[in-house]
């Protein structure tokens, strides 16, 4: 689910021991040697014609963030590097039990962040290990994708290829956005933001683009896609209300906290089995009923899902998605929470 995000920044910039920065900055070292311009690998003969598509549209779906959307994205996604497995890095969280609070990590440029990569299983493991050993919920998950805010030409990897074109042009959207906008320690408004500027990008694109058009399948799809991430955003706020109640109740000591807490899993994943899950129009989240729920797992999902249907209302207001990013970029500098630049959304569903 989801993104790397900056998982690369946080590896190569730790303040972590010697040895783990430097199989960081191996493993770094040997994706940027391999990449090749995306227009060479489109005209080798001996790519095939599946990669040779996704790639094509890679090439249109940058220009169209920084023609259309105005993004600046550097030298990202202008090169591909070919990986010799399907995962790039592992990516571990953690959270405290009985709260909505991840275990963070600092890094120089980045800030805190509630997330670690790691390019070696056997370390990531033991450091999940190692938090279980210390109370701490934990989530590790791969990734296929990165940014590294511009401070490396970022290449597209051989891992996105097995995307469909509309989550293709999804992800390079999302990734492209963190170069354009990203806040200093404000974890959960940059992947939320990028959410949006990949959801609703992707629909701009397939919907207007030549060849393209309001009744192509693509552009239905993007749009379906967009909605149910905005409905799987409000099943999970209403998850996260739920919790809260006996997180924030003082007179509930810590083990009738972890059992309160296991009931409202149980019923909310019977919710989103029974109720959620049939209202989706092209996703089916099927990943959410098959890894264990706990904080940390949840707290991944929050990180992307917060305040997508109000993201969307301020799209709507700004008649754009140019003009909806630009005034994030100009406020951000203005608020302490970035959040409160969005306006809110009508409590009304989200119709199809």
């Amino acid at each position: 689910m989801g993104t790397g995000a900056v998982v690369l920044v946080t590896t190569l910039a730790s303040g972590c021991s010697p040895m783990y920065v430097i199989r960081a900055g191996i493993a770094e070292a040997k994706i940027l040697r391999a990449r090749r311009p995306i227009p060479d690998v489109i005209l080798d003969p001996t790519t095939d014609e599946r990669t040779k598509t996704k790639l094509t549209f890679v090439m249109e779906a940058r220009n169209y963030a920084i023609e259309e959307v105005k993004l600046d994205v550097g030298r990202s996604y202008t090169s591909y590097t070919q990986l010799e497995s399907d995962t790039l890095a592992l990516v571990l969280s953690a959270a405290h039990q009985a709260q909505l609070t991840p275990r963070t990590w600092w890094f120089p440029i980045v800030g805190s962040v509630p997330y670690k990569g790691y390019f070696s299983e056997n370390a990531a493991t033991r450091e999940q290990a190692k938090l279980e050993e210390d109370g701490f919920d934990t989530f590790l998950r791969p990734t296929a994708a990165f940014s590294t805010l511009g401070w490396f030409a970022d290449p597209l990897l051989s891992t996105l290829i097995r995307l469909d074109e509309v989550d293709l042009v999804e992800t390079v959207l999302h990734e492209l956005s963190h170069n354009h906008l990203f806040v200093k320690g404000q974890v959960r408004f940059n992947e939320s933001y990028a959410t949006f500027v990949g959801r609703a990008g992707a629909v701009e694109f397939f919907c207007t683009r030549e060849g393209g058009g309001p009744d192509t399948v693509k552009c239905l799809r993007a749009q379906a896609r967009w909605r149910d991430h905005q409905r799987f955003e409000a099943f999970i706020e209403g998850l996260v209300e739920a919790l809260q109640v006996v997180y924030q109740d003082t007179t509930l000591a810590h083990e009738t906290k972890l059992v309160e807490r296991e009931r409202i899993f149980d019923e909310h994943l019977e919710i989103f089995r029974t109720e959620v899950q049939p209202s989706f129009e092209a996703s089916t989240y099927q990943s959410f009923l098959v890894t264990p729920l706990n904080n940390a797992t949840l707290l991944t999902r929050i990180r992307y899902h917060h305040r997508l249907q109000d993201f969307q209302t301020l799209l709507e207001r700004e008649g754009s998605l140019r003009a909806a990013v630009q005034y994030l970029k100009d406020g951000v500098d203005g608020v302490d929470d970035p959040f409160d630049l969005l306006p809110l959304a009508s409590a009304e569903p989200v119709a199809p």
